[in-house]
This record gives structure tokens, sequence and C-alpha cells, in this order.
């Protein structure tokens, strides 16, 4: 049993944000009347809201070394936010509920990594944990909409609190209680190993630069593809959907194979792999005429995110000593990165290739990313042999 809680853990986590994250722009339309411009505001003060979320809950975690107790708070105020959702009946309202709410639940999957890191984890366990969390993310959109579909938009919102209670119940609490009953016996704390690089401030900073370009990159082509699909290659809808499927079927394989790797080779090296499919994958995406190349293309697809979904994760962890900081930093590249996809998007459709040109731009992006952790990687050699 006790081998089950952290998948176990990982998989309603995973679960809680797809049920979410999909349907919340359809609860805010169907049940309080926003606009297609109320959406985008309130998502942007709402992601804003998680981006100080994921920096302080963490760094009061890494102060207490308890990341389970921030955790079992996550989860409890997930329980308060669907609530609110709820009975609130006002836009305004249910933002407030959102942002006060909502931003600090939403730091509950990156303590349970951090916890993992804590407890000296090691980076394969990691991305074995982060695969789970695909697992959820495959099944959670579908079964999301279903929900909606059959007993209306407030079930969700009851699916989401039912995962919750789950979550903090049967996997949480009972982490917490191992957790006291290790302390009680005379253990020695949980400490992370330290297993990766030294580096100094600048190669993190090059680090954290290059991942805000990876992360843009993905989060264009994800929100693009369906439009390019139907819009400029001239399929039907459908062959977006399968490109979408497939591509997070091999997600979880890809996940749990580079998780392996991470015991042979350096996580910069399979990084510099992933970031080498991704170029493939948009240079190849803008040249797309027919539905077999579009499915074709999606290994590459996988093994991208697997390189900056996975091992970009164990990288934070392992060259920044707080597991709180360096994963809430992490998460963090991926909300600047989707702010990011917005230029890249109006930037690419203004060339000769219109939505063409928007997927090399990621290639390029994705090329600069490349570049940035070739330089981060070079100035960590260097320091370490002055050393």
């Amino acid at each position: 049993m006790n081998r089950l809680l952290v998948p176990s853990s990982a998989l309603l986590w995973g679960l809680q944000i797809a049920f979410l994250s999909p349907a919340l722009a359809l609860i805010l339309v169907n049940l309080y009347g926003a606009t297609t411009a109320d959406v985008g505001w309130v998502l942007a003060v709402y992601n804003a809201s998680g981006f100080a979320a994921s920096l302080l809950i963490p760094a009061y975690a890494d102060k207490k070394q308890d990341y389970l107790g921030p955790m079992l708070v996550c989860g409890a105020l997930t329980v308060v936010l669907v609530v609110a959702l709820g009975v609130v009946t006002t836009l305004p309202l249910a933002t407030v509920a959102l942002v006060v709410i909502g931003g600090p639940a939403g730091v509950g999957s990156s303590m349970l990594f951090a916890h993992l890191r804590h407890s000296g984890a090691r980076p394969a366990d990691i991305v074995n944990t982060r695969a789970i969390v695909s697992v959820a993310w495959v099944a959670g959109p579908p079964l999301a909409t279903l929900i909606i579909g059959w007993f209306g938009n407030r079930a969700i919102l009851l699916a989401i609190a039912a995962v919750a209670v789950l979550n903090i119940a049967s996997t949480t609490a009972l982490m917490r209680h191992r957790q006291r009953l290790a302390r009680a016996s005379g253990g020695p704390p949980a400490a992370p190993v330290h297993d990766g690089p030294d580096v100094g401030r600048l190669a993190v900073v090059l680090i954290t630069a290059a991942f805000v370009l990876l992360q843009a990159a993905n989060a264009t082509g994800m929100t693009m593809l369906t439009i390019y699909v139907t819009e400029t290659v001239g399929l039907d809808v459908l062959w977006a959907g399968i490109a979408l499927g497939v591509a997070a079927a091999l997600e979880v394989p890809a996940l749990i194979l580079i998780g392996r790797l991470t015991e042979r080779f350096s996580s910069f090296g399979l990084i510099a792999t992933g970031c080498l499919a991704g170029i493939g994958y948009y240079v190849g995406l803008a040249f797309v005429h027919e539905p077999v190349a579009l499915i074709a293309l999606q290994p590459l697809n996988a093994w991208c995110f697997a390189g900056i979904g996975g091992v970009g994760l164990t990288l934070f962890q392992q060259i920044i000593p707080r597991p709180g900081l360096s994963t809430g930093l992490y998460l963090n590249t991926r909300r600047i990165g989707s702010i990011v996809s917005g230029p890249m998007i109006a930037f690419g459709s203004l060339t000769a290739l219109g939505q063409r040109g928007i997927f090399l731009t990621c290639g390029a992006v994705t090329l600069l990313g490349l570049l940035t952790i070739a330089v981060a990687s070079q100035t960590r050699s260097r320091g370490t042999t002055a050393d």
C-alpha cells in the first residue's frame, strides 16, 4: 500500500487539474455569463495569482522543510474553491474565489514533487511520477466534458471536490502520517541528495530563460494545432484531435523511457535530445500537407515534451538546492511561456508563410533555447574547472 501512495496522489492531483483547466472557461461562460473578453481577463488574473502562490508557498515550505503540510492545505483549498464557485452567482465573486483560493490551491501538485526531492527520490522516480500526471491528462479532459454533457456544468465542480477529498483522505494525509511516525521513531530527517551539477547564478538564470522559450514554443504548438490543421492544412478537425490524442498517449512511455535514461546520461544531454526532437517536429509541421505526415510527427512531439516536462523538472531540482523553490520556479516557466506564446503567434502569422510561419518560429525559438542551455552548460563546466 505504501508504494501506491505517491502514484495515487500524482494521479489524483493530475485529475483535479485536468478536470478544472479545460472546463473553467465553460464554467465562467455558462454559470456567470462571462463574455470571451471576460474569460481572458479572469484567466489572466487567476494565472497571476497562481504565479505568486507558486513562489510564496514553496518558499514557506522550504523554510519549514515540510511539503506535505502545505500540500494538504492546497487540497483543502480545492474543496473550498469548488464550494465557493458553486455558491456564488456573479462573475466578480467567482473571480475573487479563483484569485484568493484557486491560485494557492493549484500549488499542491508542485508540493508533491518537492516532497519527493526532499525525501531523496531519484530523478527517474520523479519523472515516473510526472508520467502518472500525464496519464491523468489523457483521461481527464474527455471525462470532464462527458460529465458536463450528461449532468451539467455544476456537476464537474462536484467531481473535482470528490477527487480532492479522496486525495486528502487517502493519500496526502496517509503520507503525512507516515512521515510523523518515521520522525517519532527517531529516524533521521529526510534530506535531498545532491546529485546534480554545481552551477552558479548565471547558469541558473540562463537555464530559466531557456525553459521559458521552450515552454513558449510548446504552448504555441498546442494552442495553434487545431486551427492550423483545419484552416491551413485543410483537414477535418478530427485529425487535429487524433494528433493531440496520439501525442498525449505517447507522452507516458516517452517519460518512462527518458526517466530510465537519467540513470545513464546527463540531464543536459537528454534535454538537448528533446530540443532537437522539438525542432524537427515544428519544422516538419510547417510543411505538412496530409494526415499521415501529421500523425507520423507526433513521436517527436512526445519526446520533446518528455525532455522539457520530465527531465526539465529534475534539472531545476538538481541545480537549485531548495526543493520547493526549484519546483515552483520550473512550473512558472510554463506560465511565463504561455504569456510569451501570444507574441510568437502574432509574429509568426505575419510572415509570408502565414500560419506555417508560426511553427517555423517555434522551431527557431526552440533552437535558441537549446543554444542557451548549451551556453549554461559551458558556463557550469568552466566554473567547475576553475574550482
